[in-house]
Order: C-alpha cells, then sequence, then structure tokens
C-alpha cells in the first residue's frame, strides 16, 4: 500500500545512506551482546567519546575533501606537528596554554596554505602533495620535538579534552545539564532537517513523506537522549563533546545550505561542468585545505590534551581512520556523495568496533583485519550501488 511503498522508496532510493544507519544500530546491538552490556555502560560511553574524539574531528573535514574528488594523506602527521608546536609553546617556553593553542591552530592554517597552494594553484594531485606533506611534517614534528616527547601538559590545556561540565543545573544522580544540552541539540538538529525538507519540497526534489521523515526524526532524538541520559550518569558531559557537536552542526550546515557547499559537491560530480558554471575551482580547493589543516590542529590539539604530552610518533594512521570513516559513513569513491553527519556515523562504526573488540580481548592485528575487511566492503558497496543506480536495476 501507500504507507509500505513510501518505507521502500526511504530504504531504497539512498540505499548507501539508509544502510549505514541499519549497520550501525546491528554493530551496536551485536557488541552490546557479546561484551555482556559494558559496551553500554556510561563510563565506558564516555571513554569511547574520548578515545575517538580527534578521529571524528578528522573524518568531518576528510569527508569535504573525498566529495570534492581529493584525498588528504598527511592529516595524522599534521596533527602530530600541531600537537608538537603548542607543547614547544606552552611545556618548552613556558607561555600561556592559550597561546599554545593559537600556535596550533595557525600551524594548521599554514599547513593548508602549503598544500592548498600545490593542489589549487599548481595542479599537483591531492595524492601526490598530501603524500609528500605526510612526509614533510612528520619530519618537521620530529625537528620541533627535537626527536623527544614534551610532557605534562597546565591542567587548563588537559581540560579541553578531559574536561566535565557537570552541576550546573544539579540533578539527582544524574547530570541535569547533559539532558538539557542534548535536548537543545536534538531541536537544532530537527530544525535543520526540517528546513531542507521543506527546501527539497520548494524545488521540486523527491523527499519522504512526511510521517516518515518525522518518524526518522524521533528516532534519532531517542538515540541522543538515550546516548546522554548513560553520560549524565557517569561523569557529565565532556567538553570535547560539546566541541564536536558544535562542529558536526556547523559543518553540516555549510555543506548542505551555503553556495560553498554546493561548489563543493559540483566539483565532485563534475569538474569541467562546475567550471564552465563558474565555481572558482581553484579558490575552492584552497579553502577546503585550509579547512581540513586547521581541523587536524583543533584534533592535534584534542589528542595531545587527551595523552597529556606531545609525541613524534603521535597521529600515526589517523589519516586511514579519517578516511575509512568517510568511506563507510556513504562517501563514494568517485567523489560528489558523501554527509558530514555520514562520515561520523562511519566513524563511530569503527569506534565501536574497536572499543567493543579490545573489552572483548581481542588482539591489535585482530581488530586490523576486521577493519580492514568493513572498509573493503563498504567501498564495494559503493561501487555495487553505483552500477545498480546507473543500469536502473
Amino acid at each position: 500500500m501507500a504507507g509500505t511503498s513510501d518505507i521502500k522508496q526511504l530504504l531504497t532510493r539512498n540505499l548507501r545512506q539508509s544502510g549505514i544507519y541499519i549497520a550501525f544500530v546491528f554493530i551496536i546491538v551485536l557488541f552490546t551482546i557479546l561484551t555482556g552490556g559494558a559496551l553500554l555502560s556510561p563510563g565506558n560511553l564516555t571513554n569511547l567519546v574520548l578515545q575517538y574524539s580527534y578521529i571524528l574531528i578528522l573524518a568531518i573535514g576528510m569527508v569535504l575533501i573525498i566529495v570534492a574528488g581529493h584525498i588528504d594523506l598527511s592529516v595524522g602527521s599534521v596533527v602530530a606537528l600541531t600537537g608538537g608546536v603548542a607543547a614547544v609553546v606552552v611545556i618548552g617556553h613556558g607561555m600561556p596554554w592559550w597561546l599554545g593553542v593559537l600556535a596550533a591552530l595557525g600551524t594548521g592554517v599554514l599547513v593548508g596554505l602549503w598544500q592548498g597552494f600545490w593542489v589549487a594553484y599548481v595542479g599537483i594531485p591531492a595524492f601526490i602533495v598530501t603524500l609528500a606533506g605526510m612526509l614533510i611534517f612528520r619530519g618537521l614534528t620530529m625537528q620541533v620535538l627535537g626527536n623527544v616527547s614534551l610532557s605534562p601538559f597546565p591542567k587548563e590545556y588537559q581540560y579541553i579534552s578531559g574536561g566535565f561540565l557537570n552541576g550546573i543545573f544539579g540533578g539527582n544522580g544524574y547530570d541535569a545539564f547533559t539532558l538539557f544540552l542534548a535536548a537543545a541539540l536534538i531541536v537544532v538538529f530537527a530544525v535543520q532537517q526540517y528546513r531542507g525538507h521543506l527546501a527539497k519540497l520548494k524545488y521540486k526534489q523527491q523527499v519522504e513523506a512526511q510521517p516518515l521523515f518525522w518518524l526518522k526524526t524521533a528516532a534519532i532524538a531517542v538515540v541522543v537522549m538515550a546516548f546522554a541520559w548513560q553520560l549524565a550518569h557517569s561523569r557529565g558531559l565532556p567538553v570535547v563533546l560539546i566541541l564536536l557537536a558544535a562542529l558536526v552542526l556547523v559543518y553540516g550546515f555549510i555543506s548542505q545550505n551555503t553556495i560553498f557547499g554546493r561548489h563543493i559537491y559540483a566539483m565532485g560530480g563534475n569538474l569541467q561542468a562546475a567550471q564552465l558554471s563558474g565555481v572558482k575551482t581553484r579558490r575552492v580547493n584552497m579553502l577546503l585545505f585550509v579547512n581540513m589543516g586547521l581541523l587536524s590542529a583543533v584534533a592535534g590539539i584534542v589528542y595531545s590534551a587527551r595523552s597529556n604530552s606531545a609525541q613524534p610518533g603521535a597521529g600515526n594512521m589517523f589519516e586511514l581512520d579519517a578516511i575509512a570513516a568517510a568511506f563507510i559513513g556513504g562517501a563514494a569513491v568517485t567523489g560528489g556523495v558523501g554527509k558530514v553527519h555520514g562520515a561520523i556515523i562511519g566513524g563511530l562504526i569503527m569506534a565501536v568496533m574497536s572499543n567493543g573488540m579490545q573489552i572483548m580481548g581481542i588482539d591489535q592485528s585482530t581488530q586490523s583485519v576486521v577493519r580492514g575487511v568493513v572498509l573493503l566492503v563498504a567501498v564495494a558497496f559503493d561501487v555495487w550501488n553505483k552500477k545498480r543506480s546507473t543500469s536502473g536495476a
């Protein structure tokens, strides 16, 4: 009937995005059972946020890079370099913690300008530029740190990644402020989604029926509130989660509701057509890599605050985790397709699997195999789905 047709349409019109939510729920349920409920315990959920926040921050920038048809292999090295710069400023020279943050962010912007110049104005493929950058910035990290680790950071700097907001609104055995902020986030998210829904209707694009739209939004709200409830019964709201939520909302809005965002998708979908339609591709590419450098610096600050040190080997393999999060979250290998919230879901899938396997005591080598297989299956699914759409099957 009509209701059944709507549900089928919702699931098949964009199988890539629909499937990721189903997979996410399945993986959570699976590892909750395998870990005897330990996965969803308040303490473990808090640790999950703290442990994987920097990967999710990198995934936000990486998905935009991939949508535009590029790749960035240097982000792990930039994480190490920016964390090292912050450590030298704060620990090495005894400057205020906030100057270390500004120095790290400035370094990230300079890295983005450097790589953006070679990609946008010289025309070297991003794969080569960022591969070179991975080596350059790792070497610079060793030079900045003198090939030794620096620690500890002052408490104010550590608070960026390890701080919690609790007790502001009180609560009997739980933190009411965490629940309040989660509810506010749900309202903002629902408004954004509804505005996007109305915009699609305005331009006569195909959308799901109103009941299904609100059902999907309500389901997300329930999941968010359940997550917040668990956090509220642990140590309260992690400061880094507030930062991550703000980045998701801001970049979700930029990618879906601004001219700059539309230009990114246009370039990834058909570069020549975008150029002919007046898109200033050089400027867009430059801004993309500056943004990636800035987000890498944010991740570098969060990671160094979390580990309370700056190390020459920090950020190793982070670029692969960020790329995997983007692809698992629905980004297309050929560009032009992908969303910020999809990359976050992809990153959370990787985080839940890693965390669940750690709780189960599975060795690191097996974890790597599982994560590699998941990435391969996700990309294979993207290729299959694209062929299926092209053939009209």
